[in-house]
């Protein structure tokens, strides 16, 4: 734990994520990476020389299968302020849309419910429990499906909401965040969603593990490329044309 609250501290300080008097309200799905997002929070909320509140926030999908009382109990033991939304997102999705891909407006539902509940509680950010991979994941998922070089920000502003997304795990990787949840036993709630294990993303995670196989480095080597702005080498076809161009 004392890697990955090292790694958060880091990354608060490399991208200016918290201030004196932020409400922080934490995204949290009942998964490994939000449960321990808070915990580690709660944990750093102890020594950081920034005053700050959390509150959890979880969406209900409204699947039959989801038990909540778990999440409940991990709240409580951490005394920490949550609140539970209930929705309808699971049967608008399946039942009443019949989605095939399902996975972008279901996270566009999330999102909005979430930031409008983070602004109800007084919430100034939102953190989210993206690690390492994920950032690796979706620069990959944008090159391959949108032929882009993109991936999230570690610190978004939402002007329309004035809120600020937040993701402090952006350095630690995932086999970190499994092995901190199976030390300390942080409670981990199985996602019932039908489309889980079958998107495009996990169709890329299981290719970067691939790749692993002949270049054990390759995620350290993506993380630098995405940081690395000093050496951004990409076709400017204007500039390029130029190079040749006679008086």
């Amino acid at each position: 734990m004392k890697q990955i609250l090292g790694k958060l501290r880091r990354a608060a300080t490399d991208f200016n994520m918290i201030q004196d008097g932020d409400k922080i309200a934490v995204g949290v799905s009942g998964g490994k990476d939000s449960n321990l997002l808070l915990k580690a929070l709660k944990m750093y909320q102890r020594f950081s020389n920034e005053k700050f509140d959390i509150v959890a926030i979880t969406i209900d999908m409204g699947f039959k299968e989801y038990t909540p009382e778990p999440l409940i109990e991990y709240f409580k033991e951490l005394d920490i302020e949550f609140k539970i939304v209930p929705t309808q997102i699971g049967e608008i999705l399946f039942d009443v849309r019949k989605e095939k891909n399902p996975c972008s407006l279901c996270a566009n539902m999330r999102r909005g419910i979430l930031h409008d509940t983070a602004k109800e509680l007084g919430c100034n950010k939102v953190a989210l429990g993206h690690h390492l991979n994920d950032a690796i994941e979706t620069f990959l998922l944008s090159l391959f499906y949108e032929a882009r070089l993109n991936t999230f920000s570690p610190v978004t502003y939402l002007s329309r909401k004035d809120l600020y997304l937040i993701r402090p795990f952006v350095y630690v990787y995932e086999k970190e965040i499994i092995g901190a949840c199976n030390k300390y036993n942080i409670p981990v709630v199985k996602n019932p969603c039908p489309a889980n294990g079958e998107t495009k993303r996990q169709y890329m995670k299981d290719l970067i593990k691939q790749i692993e196989h002949d270049i054990p480095f390759v995620k350290d080597n993506i993380l630098n490329a995405i940081t690395n702005i000093d050496q951004l080498n990409i076709w400017d076809k204007e500039k390029i044309s130029k190079i040749c161009k006679k008086d």
